[in-house]
This record gives structure tokens, C-alpha cells and sequence, in this order.
């Protein structure tokens, strides 16, 4: 499939009625990460070595931080840095707007996974132990590395004195990510290349911008205590 092609296909899953913050077009996702290293190549070799090295020096308190950080949630994602009182319950606002971005978000992983089917490491080499659940499913780009970018971007954009802070966390998931087994580097770096984009066209959205003025009232008492 040539790159016109790819990128044909990506746009033509994007209709516009299903996006909330994502202009119809705005992301052309081959020319964004391009493909993955091919599987015979010296750097997934490489890669696959760095996998295992990293599982043979995993801790058990790592692999138990690699597993809450498999099924996190923008409230686990964004309460590791600003505190508790990050929740659905207190922030209402916060939590209509992060459902809409999801649903813009899953598409966008759908389709990019689809363009270049890559097995996971643990389907590759019988080496590899990860200490997460995992299937059989598309490895690049990484979903969760293109989904914590994303949330990293947009809270800081609501809560700019923590942008480091979200930076940090995201960095996290994708090292955990690595390090479960179940991606390899450069699953982890695409999925932030794509992520980061996917916020930066987001935030071109009037409708996003409208959204994140109403919310900021909603955090200011509690980023105040």
C-alpha cells in the first residue's frame, strides 16, 4: 500500500460526524510516525534485546506499578500529580470532556495500529514474560503512550503550574509500558509523536477551547487549597 493510499485510508475512517474535537483531515498519521522498524531489522533486534533486559531487572514493585498503569484512567493518569481530589465525582465538567476526547482518541488508535499490524514482543520471542495481561493486537503505534501524551497535553493546558509533573507521568506510562513487555521502544515513541499531535490539532477546536474555559472553574477551588 503506498503512502498516498495510507493516508487515504486513515481519513477516510475519520468521517467528521465522529469526531467532537478533530477536524475532518487534520491528522495525516503516515506522515506523522511512519512504520515501524521491520521485524528481520537490526534495530527490532536491538529493541527486543532492550525488552528483555528490562524484564530480567523488573522488581516486584515495578510489576505491580506496570499493572495499575495497564488499566489507568484519566483520573489515576492526572490524581498521581495534582492529588485525591482529582475525581469524576468532584469534577463533573472535567469528566464530560475527557469522555468526548476518549471517543475522538480511539478511532485515531484504531486506525493508526491498522496501518502497520506489528505482534508484540511476547508473540515474537518466547523469552519475553510480561507481567500485564495482553492479546494478540497491534503493537505500534502504542495506544497507551499516544493516550497519556494526549491527557498530558491537555491537563496542562487546564493546569499549567503541573506540566512537568504531567510530562513525567506520561514518561512513566511509557516506561512501564516497556517495561510490562508488552511494547517495544519504538511503539512507545510513536505513540508519543502521535499523541502529542493529536493535542495540538484538539486544541485548534473552538468547541475544545469553549469546554476547557467552563472547566477551569470547576478545578480553581481545589488547586487553590
Amino acid at each position: 500500500m503506498g503512502r498516498r493510499h495510507l493516508t487515504l485510508f486513515v481519513l477516510a475512517a475519520l468521517p467528521a460526524s465522529a469526531a467532537h474535537f478533530l477536524a475532518p483531515g487534520a491528522l495525516d498519521i503516515p506522515a506523522l510516525i511512519g512504520p515501524p522498524p521491520a521485524a528481520d531489522s537490526l534495530i527490532t533486534r536491538s529493541e527486543l534485546e532492550t525488552v528483555l533486559l528490562l524484564q530480567e531487572l523488573r522488581t516486584p514493585a515495578q510489576a505491580t506499578r506496570a499493572a495499575v498503569i495497564e488499566t489507568e484512567t484519566i483520573w489515576r493518569f492526572g490524581g498521581d500529580v495534582v492529588g485525591p481530589w482529582f475525581t469524576a465525582e468532584n469534577l463533573p465538567k472535567t469528566a464530560a470532556l475527557f469522555a468526548k476526547v476518549r471517543e475522538d482518541f480511539i478511532p485515531c488508535n484504531r486506525n493508526s495500529k491498522a496501518l502497520w499490524p506489528r505482534r508484540r514482543p511476547p508473540y515474537v520471542d518466547a523469552r519475553v514474560k510480561p507481567c500485564v495481561e495482553t492479546t494478540n493486537s497491534g503493537a505500534y503505534p502504542s495506544g497507551h503512550g499516544i493516550q497519556s501524551s494526549l491527557w498530558a497535553a491537555l491537563l496542562s493546558e487546564l493546569m499549567p503550574a503541573h506540566t512537568a509533573g504531567f510530562a513525567a507521568r506520561a514518561a512513566e506510562t511509557r516506561r512501564m509500558k516497556m517495561l510490562s513487555g508488552v511494547h517495544y521502544p519504538s511503539d512507545l515513541t510513536a505513540g508519543q509523536v502521535l499523541g502529542e499531535a493529536l493535542a495540538r490539532e484538539m486544541l485548534k477546536s473552538p468547541a475544545l477551547q469553549q469546554a476547557l474555559r467552563e472547566i477551569r472553574p470547576e478545578l480553581a477551588p481545589f488547586l487553590a487549597k
